[in-house]
């Protein structure tokens, strides 16, 4: 009883320390467990941990004590840069998420030919902040005298699992699995807009990079004089903001549920294969009640007050304060199939081929503002913004391979690659969700202490990629994007 109520203590610990950024595989980590990691991710065909409950949950009927327990760290150290050229010269913003530490646990219980547990891990995500006195930070480049200094640009986007798998032996060749899965999510966000990205997103004869609509825009548009109103001159920036000082969760959150089901066949003594479906997930819209939408404007000092024009225009910036939700927002299905073959002298090789489906849920990034019913927030109160930025992400393939080899009884050494297919479209490429890696190295050790208790390490370098959206060829210019990374992940395993 003691020890199930330690165990249960420890979950819920993982549960509320489990941190998810990064970008690898699209928004995936490239491979989960220290194992699997450092074989470029392989991980469908042969025993990883328990870790295999993100990859094949039939895998994990390989084991042969009792019960297993595995505690992990992992760090991801993405290197993200966004560079602009405009008639005042090429400036450089280098990103200041570059840390993010994602703990994970997995426990499992074999019982004759079944195998169950429970496991909590990160799915992965992403993340960037360009500081405040960065090009990003002033969309109106240099003419806002309203500001007072510049603006965050931030994103930070996390997945994670809590998992209760189960694995059955049909036979002594042939397993299937599947799994449960509760699914949490978490959003971080301070986006800054250009007066041109407005107009696109708000011109139904525009649009190129999304679309804005809903109340809000129609009473900003009765204010703006390129639109035909009257008071407004100049936008300088619109802001959307919903972020908070957690290392753990995003102010902006949502939960829901995904299934995974799996099968593993020895072909020979020596060689395995596998397969694995996950679903989709089914999650809830992600929201917030503590968002703000700021407007630096400059507007005619009469309308200001409440009253008529006076042909006087000042500087100034309008804060509305409401309420956020990210709509459709789910994390990809994925089709995996792998092989792994033991050879006589005791190395290991390792394939897997997947699928992510990306299109299915990448299609649109879709906001919804609902401004506070207050007097602070003016003729805004109870009013409503619907913003829609286009994504098209692609179906991405993945193909991880990697190999194991003893070095002693003890001491094991491995090595991977990893190729993920950038998902992302040129042309709709955005600084602040950069998933543009697609080659990764990877390598790591483990070491058995006994038969059932090991260590096991493992660091993957994600190598540098650039790509580069097209803007609008007039005022909005074209971003460069530079994307590489630095991974390790550590595991603590233990059978009884």
């Amino acid at each position: 009883m003691k020890s199930g109520m330690a165990l249960l203590i420890l979950i819920c610990v993982f549960i509320i320390g489990a941190q998810d950024a990064g970008a690898t595989n699209g928004m995936n980590l490239e491979g989960y467990g220290p194992v699997a990691h450092s074989m470029g991710g392989a991980s469908l065909a042969y025993w990883n941990g328990t870790a295999a409950m993100m990859g094949n949950p039939a895998t994990l009927s390989f084991f042969d004590d009792d019960y297993w327990l595995d505690i992990a760290l992992g760090y991801l150290g993405p290197n993200v840069d966004a560079t602009v050229t405009t008639p005042a010269g090429t400036m450089s913003a280098e990103s200041l998420s570059d840390a993010f530490y994602m703990p994970a646990l997995g426990f499992l219980t074999r019982r004759g030919w079944m195998t169950y547990g429970i496991g909590v891990y990160s799915q992965g995500g992403m993340g960037t902040e360009y500081a405040n006195d960065s090009w990003m930070s002033d969309p109106s480049m240099g003419q806002n005298s309203a500001l007072e200094g510049g603006l965050v640009n931030r994103s930070e986007v996390g997945i994670g699992r809590v998992i209760l798998p189960f694995a059955f032996d049909v036979h002594e060749k042939f397993t299937i699995g599947a799994s449960v899965d509760f699914v949490w999510a978490g959003m971080d966000l301070q986006m800054a807009m250009s007066e041109a990205q407005f107009r696109d997103l708000a011109n139904p004869a525009a649009q190129n990079i999304g679309t804005a609509s809903g109340s809000m825009v129609q009473s900003f548009g009765m204010m703006y004089e390129p639109f035909g109103g009257t008071g407004i001159s100049r936008l300088y920036h619109a802001y959307f903001d919903f972020s908070n000082d957690s290392d753990f969760t995003g102010e902006a959150k949502g939960t829901g549920f995904a299934g995974k089901i799996g099968a593993t066949y020895n072909l020979t003594p020596k060689l395995t294969i596998g397969a694995t479906y996950h679903t989709k997930t089914f999650l809830g819209d992600l929201e917030t009640d503590n968002a703000t939408m700021s407007m630096g404007v400059n507007i005619d000092d009469g309308i200001l007050m409440g009253g008529a024009p006076s042909g006087n225009y000042v500087d100034y910036v309008m804060d509305v304060s409401g309420k956020i939700s990210i709509r459709d927002f789910e994390w990809p299905a994925m089709i995996g199939l792998g092989a792994a073959l033991e050879a006589t002298d005791r190395p290991m090789l390792a394939c897997d081929l997947k699928l992510v489906q990306w299109a299915g849920v990448m299609e649109d990034f879709k906001m919804s503002f609902e401004a506070d019913d207050a007097a602070a927030n003016g003729g805004f109160a109870g009013q409503t913004l619907d913003a829609t930025l286009f994504k098209d992400w692609d179906n991405q393939f993945v193909i991880s391979l990697g190999g194991a080899f003893d070095i002693t009884k003890e001491l094991v050494v491995r090595a991977g690659y990893n190729y993920g297919k950038n998902p992302i479209p040129d042309k709709y490429l955005n600084a602040l969700f950069p998933a543009i890696v697609e080659n990764h190295l990877s390598f790591g050790a483990g070491y058995n202490f006994t038969e059932s208790r090991a260590v096991n390490v493992s660091m993957t370098a994600a190598l540098s990629a650039e790509n580069t959206n097209g803007g609008n060829g007039t005022d909005i210019p074209a971003v460069e994007s530079t994307h590489s990374q630095f991974n390790w992940q550590v595991m603590f395993s233990n059978g009884f």
